[in-house]
């Protein structure tokens, strides 16, 4: 099956709404990198919320790219572990919007990026060298259990990359781990964003992307092989639901 070329109209949206993107990265990437670092976190990340507001509703009013959100009784109101899954960059900012504040666990290097990585540094997300093995997993158990301590939920992609449509990679162990060992719940996140806005790609689709809020599941008393099991359980179901619907779901093929 191929894919529908996009049309002009399509090409200038996604132009549009990457000249905002830049203007508005470099800008909270400044104010960030300089007041992050001075004013309480949550002021950070406040800021951080209106850098997604402003990137999620271009999309949505410049592209045509809407969303719909299933199981919105399932948002938690006390510190959770995010379990979503990982295909394009919007849910990255639209989990940040919808979900109760959050640290990201990230890889190092994407602290290096101009503007945005200095932003990004000013929000303490647990940045990990993933080379480092079982050290990394430690870090990231020790500076996870902080945040949560501290009231923060940690949002994490289990796959710990971008994944196609349609695909599925090795779900890692840490984020179970940190589960495991902290027994605060996992709260599995699924949508379908990377058939509208695939990975490495200029052009953002027009259409309705769908996310689902899953149950939480309890971890106390659970192995990490467990918890990564019932989290994967639930996504990939969940992900054989709803996907296959956007103009680039072909690119599972």
């Amino acid at each position: 099956m191929s894919r529908a070329r996009p049309s002009i109209l399509v090409y200038l949206g996604s132009t549009v709404f990457w000249c905002v993107f830049f203007v508005n990265t470099i800008f909270f990437g400044l104010l960030l990198a300089v007041l992050g670092w001075l004013i309480p976190s949550h002021w950070s990340y406040g800021l951080a919320r209106i850098w997604c507001f402003i990137n999620i509703y271009t999309l949505r009013y410049v592209c045509g790219l809407q969303w719909r959100v299933e199981g919105r009784t399932h948002i938690p109101t006390t510190p959770h572990i995010y379990f979503a899954k990982h295909q394009s960059t919007w849910e990255t900012m639209f989990l940040a919007m919808l979900l109760r504040p959050q640290v990201h666990v990230i890889k190092r290097e994407l602290l290096r990026i101009p503007f945005f990585g200095w932003g990004y540094s000013a929000m303490r997300p647990i940045a990990i060298d993933r080379a480092a093995g079982r050290a990394a997993v430690e870090q990231m158990v020790a500076q996870g259990r902080e945040r949560l301590d501290d009231g923060w939920s940690i949002m994490i992609f289990p796959e710990g990359t971008r994944v196609l449509p349609g695909r599925t990679e090795r779900y890692r162990m840490g984020g179970a781990i940190l589960a495991a060992k902290t027994g605060v719940p996992v709260l599995p996140v699924a949508h379908n964003a990377g058939e509208f806005w695939p990975r490495h790609s200029f052009v953002k689709w027009p259409g309705t992307i769908t996310v689902v809020i899953g149950e939480s599941i309890a971890t106390a008393g659970k192995t990490p092989d467990k918890i990564n099991a019932e989290a994967r359980e639930w996504l990939e179901a969940t992900m054989g639901r709803i996907g296959g619907v956007g103009p680039c779901a072909a690119r599972a093929e």
